[in-house]
């Protein structure tokens, strides 16, 4: 089993594991969004790549997920955890609460989300009812539970294309959808995890109530930041004990 990790807002280059090594890849679909770093988590080896560059420098429309996927697949990962901050959209979702998702919604524009632009070689529409790998949530859940954190079973997430937040109207809608987060990144992630039958689960942290809470401040990039470095601990810790009960599973 090698885990591939991939490190969202706030978690880019977490101090998760000794590095033994680091590549810089490319790939047929350009370079991804950082080089891959090699190590052990727990006996179980691990590549961790940072979905917007290691100085943040790449908006969610700009990560080249395709990329990402393939330099993952192609290092020989079995498996993805990924972590992302993401905005609540219901009551109980608090601040620092984890949410290991079950479902998506995409509502992105101009993201690269397949790796079937050309059906020349045959067509292809892949099956995606349950998107979110039903194992590696189990072990997300479960390690959440463990180690005493305020943390969600399942969730729906909702992809907006950003970088601007929801409007409320939006916000409001995104509820009524069904959604219980939202974020900027996962939904495309998701389906080229899938696309390239890598299991893929994914934990979002809640930093916020995005904009549909009237009694609430709006969303802002400060106070996403100043949740996530408060709590950019228990994620590492959450990760660090899925991936070692994921290696005494097999």
């Amino acid at each position: 089993m090698k885990v591939g990790i991939i490190g969202g807002s706030g978690l880019d280059n977490p101090d998760m594991f000794t590095i033994e090594d680091e590549k810089t890849v490319a790939t047929k679909y350009g370079a991804p969004s950082s080089s891959l770093k090699f190590g052990k988590i727990g006996g179980t080896d691990v590549v961790l790549l940072a979905r917007h560059g290691l100085r943040h420098q790449f908006s969610p429309t700009e990560v080249n997920y395709r990329a990402n996927i393939t330099a993952l697949k192609e290092a020989g990962v079995t498996h993805i955890l990924a972590t992302t901050a993401c905005g609540s959209l219901r009551e109980e979702i608090g601040r620092g609460h984890f949410v290991v998702l079950d479902q998506f919604i995409d509502f992105t524009r101009f993201r690269k989300n397949t790796f079937f632009d050309s059906f020349e070689e045959g067509a292809v529409h892949t099956a995606m009812p349950e998107p979110f790998d039903d194992f590696l949530r189990g072990r997300l859940y479960r390690a959440g539970k463990e180690i005493g954190l305020a943390i969600h079973e399942r969730g729906c997430v909702i992809t907006e294309e950003g970088p601007r937040f929801a409007t409320r109207a939006e916000s409001k809608m995104f509820r009524i959808w069904g959604a219980d987060v939202v974020n900027m990144s996962i939904a495309p992630e998701a389906m080229l995890a899938n696309e390239a039958k890598i299991p893929y689960a994914a934990v979002a942290m809640a930093t916020d109530y995005d904009s549909w809470k009237e009694d609430e401040e709006p969303v802002t990039w400060e106070q996403i930041n100043a949740v996530f470095g408060r709590n950019a601990q228990n994620m590492i810790t959450l990760l660090k004990t899925t991936v070692s009960e994921l290696g005494t599973a097999g």
